[in-house]
């Protein structure tokens, strides 16, 4: 009996020690929340989890967006064996092991494996390449977790061979039906008098970034530290949840802050120095992010100033350097630098449209054919890839010459179309060109 007492009472005391973000992963589908545009009743992720046909894929995005749950909900539903890594503290040893151990588990019983690979951006070339041939065997089903983005932190080979999926940051109904779930069903929350107010749910929804451990950790935070009423019940009002978050809270409500947002965007864009200063200065007293302001100001360095001063970008990209450098209050210093350089700045926003019209051609042309002459030449090619055409290298005749870069089915497609604002006056092309062919560069004409 005093055995089992203490086994009890160490079990009691392990739960405890479980956050409640681990507490609450989800063990199945229907405990998932968020990421409702792959989610969802039907969708071909739901169909091939619940059918146990899930192929290789990435989870792409932000802490605390359902990556590695996800991963556990496919290790719980799957017949299919189910290993786990972290390519932080795993080697090229570890995954040979888990292939060598899947390839006799294949071999003798058909059975396949799931590897689930955690921070998998982390792995190097070697690492990768050595899970290839299993993967394309069908002995390994890889599914990689990262909060960098695959296509420029992984191996093209790794890649290719997947499905990426995106997981986008968790909306505010979200994290608020995650808190109130947390408190319903928690094993330990819902023992407890709990109250929390609904305006101290909708604070941490609206300052946890759509990361729903951020967002756990806040709510346990808050019920741990909170005294109990004289009826034995934990009150969490705004003030201990801002607390809990280590954040002011804001002095607006949610429409407000948007609203203010817009204006502080605006101003900029209106080259209102005044305006956009008031509206800086209000956010930061209100409690929000310097760093959504500091990358909201290098974007519209680039939108609304771009070629007519690009100087803008530099100086704004400095300023968000400094900041995370200085931290505040100092940081505000460069950054308002930055917003009164971006006001007083000629304005052009013939990036934005060149970027828009670009990709809108690139989106309906996916076949266009790279013509012959700008082809890579470093290896041969089929005779008939090539249609006699030479390339022209620019530098042979004063570092221009005519020439025909876009592919024939959109050569008459002009994107760039500029301003004339400040500097944004196009690309200037000499009207006459004398070729200055020299025996160095003769041989680039190719």
């Amino acid at each position: 009996m005093v055995q089992y007492e203490q086994n009890s009472i160490f079990e009691t005391q392990k739960t405890h020690n479980i956050p409640l973000a681990e507490r609450m992963r989800p063990k199945v589908l229907s405990q998932f929340i968020g990421q409702s545009h792959i989610i969802y009743d039907g969708s071909l992720l739901c169909r091939a989890i619940r059918a146990d046909k899930l192929g290789s894929c990435i989870f792409w995005g932000t802490p605390g967006t359902g990556k590695t749950s996800l991963a556990n909900i496919i290790a719980n539903s799957t017949g299919s064996h189910f290993e786990k890594l972290n390519a932080v503290s795993s080697g090229v040893a570890d995954a040979k092991k888990i292939i060598d151990e899947a390839t006799k588990r294949f071999n003798a019983y058909g059975q396949k494996t799931y590897l689930m690979l955690d921070e998998c951006h982390r792995w190097n070339k070697a690492q990768s390449d050595c899970v290839l041939p299993a993967i394309e065997k069908g002995i390994i089903t890889f599914i990689g977790s990262t909060t960098e983005n695959p296509y420029v932190s992984m191996t093209r080979a790794i890649v290719s061979r997947c499905r990426v999926f995106e997981f986008l940051p968790l909306t505010q109904a979200d994290i608020i039906k995650g808190l109130k779930d947390a408190l319903a069903r928690d094993v330990i929350l819902s023992k407890q008098k709990i109250t929390v107010d609904q305006d101290a749910l909708e604070y941490i929804a609206e300052t946890c970034a759509g990361d729903m451990r951020n967002a756990f950790n806040a709510l346990e935070l808050a019920t741990l530290t909170t005294d109990m009423d004289k009826d034995g019940t934990i009150h969490v009002t705004k003030l201990v949840a801002s607390q809990s978050m280590q954040r002011k809270a804001l002095s607006v409500d949610t429409g407000m802050y948007y609203d203010m947002i817009s204006a502080f965007i605006k101003s900029m864009r209106g080259s209102d120095a005044n305006a956009a200063m008031f509206w800086f200065a209000r956010l930061l007293e209100a409690g929000t992010d310097p760093l959504l302001l500091a990358r909201r100001i290098v974007i519209h360095a680039s939108e609304d100033v771009g070629l007519a001063d690009p100087q803008a970008l530099v100086v704004a990209t400095s300023a968000l350097t400094a900041f995370q450098n200085l931290g505040l209050p100092e940081g505000r210093i460069p950054l308002t630098e930055a917003i009164l350089y971006i006001c007083n700045a000629p304005k052009s926003n013939s990036v934005v449209e060149t970027l828009a019209s670009a990709t809108d051609c690139a989106i309906n042309n996916p076949s266009a054919r790279v013509p012959s002459y700008l082809m890579d030449q470093s290896y041969s090619r089929d005779t008939e890839t090539l249609d006699g055409v030479p390339y022209k290298y620019p530098h042979n005749y004063g570092g221009w010459v005519e020439q025909q870069y876009l592919p024939d089915e959109v050569a008459d497609q002009v994107f760039f179309h500029p301003t004339g604002n400040g500097q944004d006056t196009g690309c200037r092309q000499p009207k006459e060109h004398n070729p200055q062919t020299t025996t160095s560069n003769a041989h680039k004409d190719k």
